[in-house]
């Protein structure tokens, strides 16, 4: 079944509500008409937050360890010998089956190639696997991408490329999904990798929960398969750190809880 867009899904919704309200005897013509217009104003507002809050995560820098260079994680040789044991193996992408699905493993594998790759790890079957599923979703938005294997690099130009191709809602599986994986990596190693934070970048985490909470509020209302995202979401709630200290302290208290996000999106 081909699917149904975001937008298409809203216009559905208030269709139905339409039809069973006020059944007053108002003109056919009138009554569609009014119908348009409602249905219209829903679709331009929802679609004005989006845009909004799709902008404000485009101005984010990316958490420190996904970056490269000074800005990003600096490990010794001896830290690279420790490889971690908690990235996602590359088969897992083999469990995907919708289309949701299919994108959150995207965009969590593509941050796991990216730590793998910071510990000096083969990072072959991470390509390999963000490939195929590249290839499988077959989404022409990511032709704006120098790499998709850097798709957890939301950004403007990627939103504004599924918007003009019908894929709105799956931007923010993305923008959840690389998300979750990140802070779900650092509190695996917090002692290490907060070092690369300062106080503003800690504050990020907190701004870009708000940001993702905010979507997915409007998205899961008509999008069931919202319902794991919105999930994570939750999950990272307790996470509204202002400072490094506060952020450190934040993610051991929670760290069930993220790796209980992590598992909801990998369903």
């Amino acid at each position: 079944m081909k699917k149904i867009t975001f937008f298409a899904v809203v216009i559905a919704a208030m269709a139905f509500t339409a039809c069973g309200g006020n059944k007053s005897a108002q003109p056919a013509e009138e009554t569609d008409s009014i119908k348009v217009f409602e249905q219209e104003q829903v679709e331009a507002k929802i679609k004005m937050e989006l845009d909004s809050l799709a902008a404000e995560v485009g101005r984010l820098k990316n958490l420190p360890i996904v970056q490269s260079g000074e800005n990003g994680v600096q490990l010794t040789a001896e830290e690279k010998k420790v490889k971690p044991d908690y990235l996602l193996t590359p088969s897992v992408s083999e469990d995907a089956t919708t289309l949701a699905e299919k994108y959150r493993i995207l965009s969590a594998l593509s941050v796991d190639k990216s730590i793998a790759k910071l510990y000096e790890m083969p990072t072959e079957d991470y390509e390999a696997a963000i490939t195929k599923l590249a290839a499988d979703i077959n989404d022409p938005s990511f032709k704006v991408l120098d790499d998709t294997s850097t798709i957890y690099e939301t950004g403007q130009k990627l939103y504004d490329a599924m918007n003009e191709n019908g894929r709105i809602n799956y931007f923010w599986q993305i923008v959840a999904s690389s998300l979750v994986e990140e802070i779900y990596v650092i509190s695996q190693n917090t002692d290490k990798f907060i070092t690369a934070f300062d106080d503003d970048s800690a504050a990020n985490v907190t701004f870009r929960i708000v940001l993702l909470s905010d979507a997915v509020s409007r998205l899961a209302n008509y999008d069931p398969e919202f319902e794991p995202v919105a999930n994570a979401v939750e999950a990272l709630s307790p996470l509204n750190a202002i400072s490094v200290d506060q952020l450190k302290a934040q993610l051991e208290e929670a760290k069930e809880k993220i790796s209980e996000a992590r598992a909801e999106l990998l369903k």
